[in-house]
C-alpha cells in the first residue's frame, strides 16, 4: 500500500539535514512552459545555476503519484520528454497521488511544498495573478491566495503583463502578501523591465532579503509569503514596442478564438513565442536564470544568518 508521503531526492534530503541553503524550483516550466527539446536543458542550466551561487536545487514535481522534493535527472527527464504530465495545483496533489499521475507543480503548488519541507526560498520566472476582465470571469490564480498563507519566499519577474498587473497588485496587499523591488522601487512586468506600478519598499542584497525574512520569523505575527521582484536590465527586456503589439494582438485572438480559462495563459503564451520568432522566449529564459541565481544566494545568506552565533 502507498503512503503518499513526500519523498525526497539524496542531495536534498542531506541538505537539508545539514542546514545548508535549497532553493525550490517549479516544474511546470519544464513540461508546460517551454517547448521540447529546450525545456529539458534549460531544466539542467537553472539546477547549475543554483549549485553555483552556493546553494542546492530541489525541482519538484510528482513521478507516478510519488511527491518529489529534489527530482533526479531521469525523473526531470521524464517531465520534460513524455505526454500526459498533468499541471499540479496545491488542491490537485492529493487526487494526482492517489490516482498515480505524472504531474508537474505550479507555482503555488512549489510554494506549498517547498514550505512543507522546510525550504524558504524559492526561484520561478513570473507568478499567475488576476486575469483581465476578471471582474467578469472571477479568473485569478491560486498563486495569490497560496502565497498570503504560505511562509515562503519568492524571486520572480513579476506577474506575466498579459495579466491585470493593476489587479494583481491590488489583490496582494488585500492578502497581505509582502512585496519587495530587488534594487528597484518599480513593480517588473515579466518580459518588461518595468511594469508601470510603483512599490512601497526595495531590498539591495541577499543579505537584506535574508534579514527581512529573520524578521518575519522572529515576529512570528506574518504567515505569509515574500515577494522579491527582480527586474530584467533593461537591455536585457523584450523590446517594448515589440512587446506592446504583440500583446494587443493576441488579445484580440482570444475574443476571435473565444479562449478562455486556463487555455488563455499558454495561448498567449505561445502567441509570444511565434510573434516574436523566439525572443519572448528568450527573455523568459534570461529571467528564471537570473532568479534562480539570486534565489541561491539568498538562501546562501538564510543559511549564513541561522548559522551566526549571537553577538
Amino acid at each position: 500500500m502507498t503512503d503518499f508521503r513526500i519523498s525526497y531526492g539524496t542531495e536534498v534530503a542531506e541538505a537539508l539535514h545539514d542546514g545548508r541553503p535549497v532553493v525550490a524550483l517549479e516544474s511546470t516550466i519544464v513540461s508546460h512552459g517551454l517547448p521540447r527539446p529546450e525545456n529539458l536543458r534549460v531544466a539542467r542550466e537553472i539546477e547549475q545555476t543554483v549549485r553555483d551561487a552556493g546553494a542546492v536545487p530541489a525541482t519538484i514535481g510528482m513521478i507516478g503519484g510519488e511527491l518529489v522534493v529534489g527530482l533526479d535527472d531521469a525523473q526531470l527527464t521524464r517531465l520534460a520528454t513524455v505526454d500526459g504530465v498533468t499541471k499540479l495545483s496545491v488542491r490537485d496533489l492529493a487526487v494526482a497521488a492517489a490516482t498515480g499521475a505524472d504531474g508537474a507543480t505550479t507555482v503555488a503548488a512549489t510554494s506549498a511544498v517547498a514550505a512543507g519541507a522546510g525550504i524558504g526560498v524559492f526561484a520561478t520566472g513570473g507568478l499567475g495573478g488576476v486575469h483581465r476582465e476578471a471582474a467578469h470571469t472571477f479568473d485569478e490564480s491560486a498563486d495569490l491566495i497560496t502565497l498570503a498563507r504560505t511562509p515562503i519566499a519568492v524571486v520572480c519577474a513579476g506577474v506575466k503583463s498579459i495579466l491585470d498587473v493593476g489587479a494583481t497588485l491590488e489583490r496582494l496587499e488585500t492578502l497581505g502578501v509582502a512585496v519587495v523591488g530587488y534594487r528597484t522601487h518599480r513593480f517588473p512586468g515579466f518580459y518588461l523591465t518595468d511594469g508601470g506600478f510603483d512599490l512601497d519598499w526595495s531590498v539591495d542584497s541577499p543579505e537584506q532579503v535574508a534579514a527581512v525574512l529573520a524578521a518575519r520569523d522572529r515576529q512570528a505575527v506574518h504567515a505569509g509569503g515574500l515577494i522579491i521582484a527582480n527586474p530584467l536590465p533593461v537591455d536585457e527586456q523584450l523590446d517594448p514596442k515589440l512587446h506592446d503589439r504583440t500583446l494587443a494582438d493576441g488579445l484580440a485572438r482570444l475574443d476571435r478564438d473565444g479562449v478562455t480559462g486556463k487555455a488563455v495563459t499558454p495561448y498567449l503564451l505561445a502567441h509570444f513565442h511565434s510573434a516574436t520568432e523566439g525572443a519572448s522566449l528568450a527573455v523568459n529564459v534570461r529571467i528564471i536564470l537570473r532568479n534562480a541565481d539570486l534565489a541561491a544566494r539568498i538562501a546562501v545568506a538564510s543559511a549564513a544568518r541561522s548559522t551566526a552565533v549571537p553577538a
